[in-house]
């Protein structure tokens, strides 16, 4: 079944006319965080179906934070998507394009993208784990995506508390995995600590990224400025798939985002602590990384079209 997917991510958007696993046209929108971005993702969409060549049976979309299915709507994503939170986005794709459509948590859909076609394929127990601007996860039992009584289940990880002295998130938690390891975190710890800022815009990083993320930070492993850094956010990590491996039991762990394009640096040791803290009898996930992390997302959306898996 063809299908519309479209995620709307923290600095794009994602467009895609998949068949399957199989993506037939894909594009990218700038993210400007107005309610105008709706209609330049209709009109990119045409784009898309144009160039593709064929229609769609139906539209996938996904927001990160809380999503009420049912209706088709953002809950709650702090400081993201103001202006969808509340918004009927089934009443607008079906007016939009005329088709049925779905509405789905990111990390949800991602993790549904990996266990049907990507690096996790076939995987009925699985959980994922987003690391960049925040820290998005999801978990599926049985081969069913755990979503919970009001669409909380599994989606929250990055705000179990893994430093009870930490500093506040705004989820309004304190010390979560999140608010001490992720992009935004790292601007806060650059703006705190001089040496990490000087070692970061060394080597021209500073002209690459005028706002350093994960990526660039492991880059700079091996500095000493920066090496307690890195130690600190694969420690914060690694507590958070333990809790998620404790409450969910999974048989593959899947860790993603822009950082893991470093995947040789973080992979090894991530699984190294995950595996020495993890209760004596549990089983030992390995830890695995997408191929291509971007496409992700828009995987699970064409998975759960094909799917029917509509209100």
């Amino acid at each position: 079944m063809t299908a519309l997917c479209i995620d709307f991510g923290g600095t794009e958007i994602k467009l895609g006319v998949l068949d399957g696993g199989e993506i037939l046209a894909a594009s990218a929108l700038p993210n400007t965080g107005r309610e105008s971005d709706l209609e330049a993702v209709r009109v990119a969409a045409q784009e898309l179906a144009d160039r593709a060549a064929v229609g769609f049976h139906g539209v996938g979309i996904a927001l990160p934070g809380v999503v009420d299915r049912t209706r088709g709507a953002l809950v709650a994503a702090h400081d993201k998507y103001d202006w969808a939170t509340g918004r009927d986005l089934l009443a607008w794709a079906t007016e939009a394009f005329g088709v049925p459509a779905l509405v789905e948590n990111d990390a949800r859909a991602a993790l549904l993208g990996e266990t049907t076609y990507g690096c996790a394929s076939g995987a009925t127990d699985a959980v994922l784990v987003t690391l960049g601007t925040g820290i998005g996860t999801a978990a599926m039992i049985d081969g069913v995506l755990l979503r919970g009584a009001r669409d909380h289940a599994g989606i929250l990880g990055g705000h179990i508390t893994v430093d009870l002295d930490g500093p506040a998130c705004n989820c309004g938690n304190v010390g979560c995995a999140e608010a001490v390891a992720s992009t935004w975190a790292l601007q806060r710890d650059i703006a705190a600590n001089p040496d990490l800022a000087a070692a970061l815009a060394d080597d021209g990083i500073a002209e690459r990224a005028s706002r350093p993320g994960l990526k660039e930070l492991f880059e700079h492993a091996d500095d000493p400025r920066v090496a307690p850094v890195v130690d600190r956010y694969l420690r914060a990590w690694a507590a958070a798939i333990v809790g998620l491996c404790h409450a969910y039991d999974p048989s593959v762990v899947i860790v993603s985002g822009g950082v893991m394009r470093s995947a040789g640096l973080v992979l090894p040791r991530l699984t190294q602590l995950v595996h020495e803290h993890l209760w004596s009898s549990s089983y030992r996930p390995p830890l695995v990384t997408p191929a291509a992390p971007e496409h992700s997302v828009l995987l699970g959306l064409s998975a759960a079209v094909s799917r029917k898996d509509t209100p």
